[in-house]
Order: structure tokens, then C-alpha cells, then sequence
């Protein structure tokens, strides 16, 4: 069993990184095409589950259907709600031979969804069909990546639960692979000015319609070349650069517009959730102080387990 809060290497991991990214984004085309787009692109994510990264259900003729990429087991499975249930096992398959595999799972549990096309968000775009390049694996690794993803989303859960505004569940996106959780002032934002690679910008302008405080985990690149924590608000309050933000290993990072707290700060401090806690509070404190956000109409008590906050308790405050 893979210990919480595992040692990450993204040099050493990266062959494995890219070739699980390649294979979520082929799994990631079937909520998107078989889903009524959800504000801010939220259908399409993947949950963090127990074994791994679960689309959400989606339907088919006489039923619904849920992929799940099980990373214990290093296979993909799909299950309905008709009985059927099948898998195949991943041992670093070519995308070509992975998109066929779960391209034909899908015809035999009865979905008619097409899963082509090619990956987003990312500069070297070869459509699945197409891209027969040799793919890295390891079980071991894909462990290690996986605990890592839960334990970022364990904390990023109870860290929603202290908002009565609108919040993203904490959920992981195929195309920037990255686990993310977001919350909303109420008011719009001015238009995204779009840009990213294989994406279109009406999808990030849909995405980036409202103010955001948003933090998130990734396993590194984009000029970090190791896993992170980053926090952002879209617009950049004023000031935001400059704001105290904790715990003391976190940094801004102006290529990205974003503070940055490194994996391994998290891991090796004495308590690695409270360390992560610090962090998410602080950073959109920066972003709700900053951009003046009506903090006392949208925070509530972080959740306790088994019962809600006191209503009437707070609003006698």
C-alpha cells in the first residue's frame, strides 16, 4: 500500500506523467461529447475515486455509463447500469492502440458516443489515431501519482466546505492535468483573452465568465519542474503579488501569475494537511481582500463530520 502523501520525482516520474496524460485525455472525450455542457467546463473533469480517476455517469440507450481509469489495478474499466462490465489492462500502450481498446469497450456496453479527435491543451497535438509513439509505464509510479492526487484532494474537499458561495467540486482536468478546486464572487469577469494550445477560446472565456479564486495540484511543468501547489484569481486583484501568504515556502511566480507552494514543502512539514490549508486560505483571502469580494456573505464554519453549521449561532455571530 502506497503511504499518503508519497514521494514524487517529476523528472524520474515525467515518462509515466505524460503517458497517463495522453491516456486521460482520450478518456476525458466521452463526457464531452456525450454531456450537456455544464458551466465552466464541469462535466468534463474527472473525479479523484478510492482506485483512481471516474468520468461522471453519461448516458446510453437504455441506461448510463461511467469510465473508470483504475490506477491500483493499471487498467480501465466500464460499467452501467444495464450490468455490463468490462475492462482492459494498461501496460503503456500506444494512444492509438488505447483509444481502439476503449473505443471498442465502449460499442460492446452499447454507448454510440464517438471518443476521436485529438488532446487539448497541449502544443504536440497528434489525434489518437495517429499516434503510435512508445509510452513509458510503471505500476509503481502510477500508485505513487494517484495517492498523491488524493491526498491534494482530500484537503481540497474539506477546503470547499467553508464556503456557502458557488465552488467547484475539487475535480481533475484531463486537458492542463491538474486537480483544481474554484470559487466564485458572484460577479462576471472581464473576457478571458483566451490563448491556451488546442483549446478554443469560447471554452475558456465560458470558464473564466465570473471572478475566481482558484487553487489546484499539479505534478509539474509549465516552468516548475516539480510537483506544486498554485493559487490565482482571474482578474488579478491588484496588489495580489504582494500579499503574505503562508506557509513560508509558498512563492509567487510572475511567469505564471500564480503563488506556487512545492509538493515536497507539503510533504515534509510536521502536519502536510494543515500546511496545505494554510496555503488555500491564505491565497484566496489575497484574492477575496484584494478584489473585494463580500467575504462575510459567502464564508461559512469549515464542515464537521456529521452535522451542519449553526445557522443561527453565526448569524447571531
Amino acid at each position: 500500500m502506497t503511504q499518503r502523501w508519497p514521494a514524487l520525482d517529476f523528472a524520474a516520474d515525467r515518462p509515466v506523467i505524460e503517458s497517463l496524460h495522453a491516456y486521460l485525455q482520450v478518456v476525458g472525450k466521452l463526457p464531452t461529447r456525450a454531456l450537456p455542457w455544464c458551466n465552466h467546463s464541469w462535466h468534463l473533469a474527472l473525479r479523484v475515486v478510492p482506485r483512481g480517476f471516474r468520468s461522471y455517469p453519461v448516458e446510453m440507450p437504455g441506461g448510463e455509463l461511467e469510465v473508470i481509469f483504475d490506477c491500483l489495478s493499471s487498467a480501465v474499466a466500464v460499467e452501467t447500469s444495464t450490468g455490463f462490465s468490462d475492462g482492459f489492462e494498461v501496460t503503456g500502450q500506444t494512444v492509438q492502440r488505447f483509444h481502439e481498446q476503449l473505443s471498442e469497450l465502449l460499442r460492446l456496453a452499447g454507448a454510440d458516443t464517438s471518443i476521436s479527435g485529438a488532446p487539448n491543451e497541449v502544443e504536440d497535438a497528434v489525434p489518437f489515431t495517429e499516434d503510435t509513439r512508445e509510452r513509458a509505464w510503471d505500476e509503481a509510479t502510477l500508485a505513487r501519482i494517484h495517492r498523491a492526487f488524493s491526498d491534494a484532494n482530500r484537503v481540497f474537499e474539506r477546503f470547499r466546505s467553508g464556503f456557502v458561495g458557488k465552488s467547484s467540486p475539487s475535480h481533475l482536468f484531463w486537458g492542463s492535468f491538474d486537480l483544481a478546486v474554484t470559487r466564485f464572487s458572484g460577479r462576471e469577469a472581464p473576457l478571458h483573452p483566451g490563448g491556451f494550445p488546442n483549446l478554443p477560446d469560447r471554452v475558456t472565456r465560458e470558464a473564466y465568465s465570473h471572478e475566481v479564486a482558484s487553487a489546484g495540484f499539479w505534478l509539474g511543468g509549465g516552468g516548475v519542474d516539480e510537483a506544486a501547489f498554485y493559487a490565482y484569481g482571474y482578474p488579478t486583484p491588484e496588489g495580489f503579488s504582494e500579499a503574505e501568504v503562508k506557509p513560508e515556502e509558498a512563492y509567487w511566480l510572475a511567469d505564471l501569475g500564480e503563488f506556487v507552494l512545492p509538493y515536497e514543502a507539503v510533504r515534509n512539514s510536521d502536519d502536510p494537511e494543515a500546511a496545505l490549508m494554510a496555503f488555500l486560505e491564505s491565497t484566496y483571502a489575497a484574492v477575496a481582500d484584494r478584489g473585494g469580494w463580500p467575504r462575510e456573505t459567502l464564508e461559512i464554519p469549515r464542515g464537521a463530520f456529521g452535522k451542519p453549521y449553526d445557522v443561527e449561532a453565526l448569524r447571531r455571530g
